[in-house]
């Protein structure tokens, strides 16, 4: 009998194939092909399917995120955490009545609020340092003369929001106030850059790039004025240039003259004279213009240049936020002197709880201003934005 018919199928006694293979050569090439199917199945099922391929070790993918509400140019009171806007008199009549003496007065009664659901009501006083250098847009109007500034509808004020924010601490206070910028490129880039945050910072109306400096001023801390041309007693032989608000022309145009200058700029808390000794003194000319600054929300600054100014009187009758400049300090342009006459601002705020001094924007005053508020800060006085020292009556 042949031996090899008792072999398994395909193999002979001695361990090969019938075609002379060795047997466990081919048991091993088909182990290791059957191997490389299975690796390669799963390496290319991912390929095939993408992420079909179920895994339980593996999370779900994320959920894509829900669109954030826009807050275009940061505009505080604007539609965030999807609520709508809100303000401080929402479900509120208000009226408005201007009486034969022209004092305004305010009612308010209630009222069913417009839509349903929550709002968002902004609580917010004054200006986040992080938004400072873009205007609040409730706080403007469209005008004939441009972009002015006005209340806001919750009766927020341009002058109590663009202020800058103090200690509160009882103790001794000055204001610095450094003007004329806008006029000298050069000048105006020293004062906005070196001078201290503190100090605030009065802009030519009949400057030039003010929509570039005063948004820098704003985002390096400073709180701004709006200084406006009026005739002095010397006009036209010296004349305050373009714009200048005459006692001859006329409340309308002395109101047009003073709408165009506000439209220069914006985020300023108030309005500063610019010579004026005539104007300042005329009370016909002098309360329309006070009465619009009133009606705008902002507060009035008399650079103290002449004894006769009724700004005074009017703002108090007007209900303005005004201040009185204390000390002009640069009358002789001289860093000694300038230096000294800040000593004597010093001494009399030591007396008074408070004072205010003024400065053109030359060089020798900025550069005595920032080394003596260095040393003054050093010495426990507040330097503080001239908005903090005014007077405040009541709102109508």
């Amino acid at each position: 009998m042949n031996s090899d018919l008792h072999a398994p199928l395909g193999q002979n006694r001695k361990g090969t194939s019938k075609g002379g293979i060795p047997f466990r050569r081919i048991l091993t090439g088909v182990t290791w092909v059957a191997g490389l199917v299975v690796i390669g199945g799963i390496s290319v099922w991912p390929w095939f399917y993408g992420d079909r391929l179920p895994d339980a070790r593996m999370p779900p993918p994320p959920k894509e995120a829900a669109a954030k509400p826009s807050n275009p140019g940061g505009n505080p009171g604007a539609n965030v955490s999807g609520l709508s806007k809100g303000n401080g008199q929402e479900g509120a009549n208000v009226v408005k009545q201007t009486m034969d003496d022209g004092s305004v007065v305010t009612t308010y009664s209630p009222k069913a609020r417009d839509g349903s659901g929550p709002v968002m009501i902004n609580a917010g006083k004054t200006q986040e340092r992080r938004l400072a250098g873009m205007p609040n847009l409730d706080l403007i109007e469209d005008t004939p003369e441009g972009k002015l500034p006005k209340i806001g509808p919750d009766g927020l004020r341009p002058f109590d929001y663009y202020a800058r924010s103090w200690s509160g601490a009882r103790g001794t206070r000055i204001a610095i106030v450094v003007s004329g910028l806008g006029i000298s490129q050069t000048g105006t880039m020293r004062a906005v850059r070196d001078l201290p945050e503190e100090v605030t910072l009065a802009f030519a109306a009949n400057g030039n790039s003010l929509s570039r400096w005063v948004p820098e001023a704003r985002r390096n801390g400073h709180e701004v004025l709006l200084q406006v041309p009026m005739e002095p007693f010397d006009y036209p032989d010296n004349n305050p240039g373009p714009g200048t608000l005459v006692t001859s022309k006329g409340t309308a145009t002395n109101i047009a003259n003073l709408h165009q200058d506000m439209a220069r700029m914006d985020s300023y808390t108030g309005v500063m004279n610019y010579l004026g000794g005539k104007f300042l003194s005329d009370p016909d000319a002098l309360e329309p213009v006070m009465r619009d600054i009133a009606a705008r929300g902002l507060m009035f600054l008399d650079d103290g240049s002449t004894a006769q100014s009724l700004s005074g009187q009017l703002a108090g009758a007007l209900s303005v936020p005004h201040a009185f400049a204390s000390l002009t300090l640069d009358t002789e342009v001289n860093q000694g002197a300038i230096l000294k006459k800040l000593d004597d601002l010093e001494r009399m705020a030591a007396r008074n709880g408070t004072a205010i001094g003024v400065a053109a924007g030359f060089d020798e005053s900025i550069t005595a201003i920032k080394k003596w508020v260095d040393a003054a800060q050093g010495r426990g006085i507040e330097i503080v934005g001239v908005s903090a020292l005014a007077d405040t009556p009541a709102k109508n």
